[in-house]
């Protein structure tokens, strides 16, 4: 099988116990001509921040970088739909001849003077990034003509991967976050890495709820500038995707002294875990008690509805490609709990780390990937006889091509995954895929 792989791929594609002495090669730029799923740094930065609800988007750049990304999260809001919208200079040869610092301006002028928003963020992408447009001087300009908040994310797609754009956003969102004076300690958390995708953002913050643990900011599903200004007063932050927001953490806690954990809400055991830990760093024995009586009450109504699922499911094998490598950790604890063998699973960011643990959790020989392309997945597939694909919407058709079942686990679904709900979705999806008739009768 490895000669089906570019030589310069060969570092980045280990086997679990096999290799167990091998590092893999993660967190580095794509190989040239290996046809990557990764995209640019300005669409990390646009994914992570796009969801804060009643923030305006520019993007000073080309009209294709803004289309690119428009309205490209699953993510539902519980007030403004502003950040539905795509707004672009749409930069044209002239500008890019004589310099488009002047056009932005106007554009922002234009956005402030129609809809006076408390929160601009203004992406530079490759073009802007070539010709030198002061991007910085523009915006600081801006928030003193008009008074609110003008932040630029320089990200043009050449300046690195995925990865980079995610700390440009992070860093982004430190300028957000207010720092003058002393902010009083609430009882309260944060949520970072979770973009309410179908509402998840809602369910954890309800099971927060039902324990007595407010939740103060939501990074940054459902969010809104209102919200996001009063997350320096949490106690701890609760990091869902390490991938996205684990830097953001970081800060926090250099900044404002917050400690953070990372807590995955997908999977019964993940997500009971995470109910306990908060609970115990929070809330103290009182939240402790409610939310075992959640997990007892909720465990055993999701169980009568999934054991028939599980049953139908023993056995099969899985392949995971997803974004993230905290994803992917909680991904193959739940096919181990549906009685599932996971023979293959890789991510586009995922960290070194991340994939020390995955070696350990899986079982011998299971394929570990990161950064793959079609050709390899597809190679992989058919050697270790999956009979699943779980990844992203441009995963599906090459799924779809070898006659397994497809489960969308990336951030265009519409329907939840995270918490006890989403165990009753995703295992509804992985058996209705898996067992559908269709593949008796599929041509491979």
């Amino acid at each position: 099988m490895r000669d089906h792989i570019l030589e310069e791929r060969q570092r980045s594609i280990v086997r679990a116990r096999t290799d167990a002495a091998k590092d893999i090669r993660c967190d580095a730029a794509s190989v040239s001509g290996a046809v990557s799923q990764r995209a640019c740094v300005y669409c990390g930065a646009r994914v992570v921040l796009n969801p804060i609800t009643d923030a305006f988007h520019i993007i000073h750049g080309p009209i294709g970088c803004a289309s690119y990304t428009w309205d490209i999260r699953g993510s539902l809001s519980s007030g403004s739909e502003l950040f539905r919208n795509s707004f672009s200079t749409d930069l044209q040869e002239k500008d890019i001849v004589f310099g488009g610092a002047a056009k932005l301006s106007a554009a922002i002028d234009e956005v402030m003077a129609a809809y006076a928003p408390k929160l601009i963020f203004v992406y530079a992408t490759c073009i802007a990034g070539v010709i030198g447009d002061d991007v910085e001087a523009v915006c600081r300009k801006a928030e003193e003509r008009w008074g609110s908040r003008v932040i630029p994310v320089k990200s043009p797609g050449f300046s690195g991967n995925k990865s980079t754009g995610y700390r440009l956003a992070c860093e982004a969102l430190m300028q957000l976050l207010p720092r003058g004076g002393e902010h009083p300690e609430s009882a309260g958390i944060n949520i970072l890495g979770d973009y309410n995708l179908a509402g998840e953002m809602w369910i954890i913050k309800n099971y927060m709820k039902e324990i007595g643990i407010p939740v103060l900011a939501g990074f940054t599903g459902d969010s809104s500038y209102e919200s996001l200004i009063r997350a320096p007063a949490a106690r701890l932050n609760v990091v869902q995707c390490a991938g996205s927001m684990q830097y953001l953490a970081r800060r926090m806690e250099e900044t404002f002294n917050i400690p953070w954990i990372k807590a995955s809400f997908f999977g019964i055991e993940d997500t009971c875990a995470a109910l306990r830990q908060v609970a115990d760093l929070v809330g103290g024995p009182g939240a402790r008690r409610k939310a075992e009586a959640l997990i007892r009450r909720e465990t055993k109504r999701v169980e009568r509805w999934t054991r028939p699922c599980y049953e139908r499911l023993e056995g099969r094998k899985a392949a995971i490609f997803v974004g993230g490598g905290f994803k992917a950790i909680s991904l193959v604890r739940q096919f181990r709990e549906m009685g599932m063998q996971t023979v293959l699973v890789g991510t586009q960011t995922g960290s070194a780390e991340e994939y020390e643990v995955l070696k350990a959790l899986v079982d011998a020989d299971t394929v570990i990937l990161d950064d793959a392309n079609p050709a390899e997945l597809e190679a992989f597939m058919r050697e270790k006889g999956a009979d699943i694909l779980v990844g992203g919407v441009k995963e599906r058709p090459l799924a779809y091509k070898l006659g397994i079942g497809f489960c969308d686990h990336n951030h265009e679904r519409k329907r939840p995954l995270a918490g006890f709900e989403g165990l009753k979705n995703f295992a509804a999806e992985v058996n209705m895929t898996v067992n559908s008739p269709v593949w008796r009768h599929a041509r491979v």
